[in-house]
């Protein structure tokens, strides 16, 4: 990225991955596509209130929809930013071939990649959270009142006192 963004232009994310959604991996499935124009909408609403940085952990499932939604506004909005928070080097290794893909052509595709660990470690996905959190001024979660990563990451955003956007899944 060639600019600077202020925690008041940014909005980061947190999600389920496929496991938790009511569709698995059937993408194709009416509600998975309904999340996906929900996210689109909710982004480009972020993007006219003056968010123009989008920050995605890049998990398999839903944090790849919203990636992917960043991507579609920037084609709309060429100064729209999106940088990849990835928890470390390996955060795809032991995926199956599609999402690793999917990933690396996301990944590709974003402005900017911040590694926060070059080796996994026990801790190195909620620093992840902490850090896309801490730069953001609000946050888009896909989240039901589950027990995980997306509770947490939820919780410390309320903590910081940040605007969250839940979406049902």
């Amino acid at each position: 990225m060639n600019r600077e963004f202020t925690r008041e232009q940014t909005a980061c994310f947190s999600g389920y991955r496929p496991e938790k959604l009511p569709w698995g991996e059937r993408e194709s499935d009416e509600r998975c596509r309904e999340l996906k124009r929900r996210l689109f909408h909710i982004v480009e609403a972020l993007y006219f209130s003056g968010r123009r940085r989008f920050i995605c952990g890049m998990a398999r499932g839903a944090d790849m929809y919203f990636c992917e939604a960043a991507l579609n506004l920037r084609e709309i909005y060429p100064d729209v930013a999106i940088e990849a928070a990835l928890p470390c080097e390996e955060q795809a290794a032991r995926w199956g071939e599609a999402w690793r893909s999917r990933y690396f052509d996301l990944v590709a595709r974003c402005d900017v990649e911040t590694y926060i660990s070059r080796r996994y470690t026990s801790d190195c996905m909620t620093r992840r959270n902490r850090y896309m959190v801490d730069s953001s001024s609000v946050i888009v979660t896909v989240f039901d009142g589950r027990f995980g990563g997306t509770m947490y990451t939820r919780r410390y955003a309320e903590k910081q006192g940040i605007e969250i956007i839940d979406v049902m899944p």
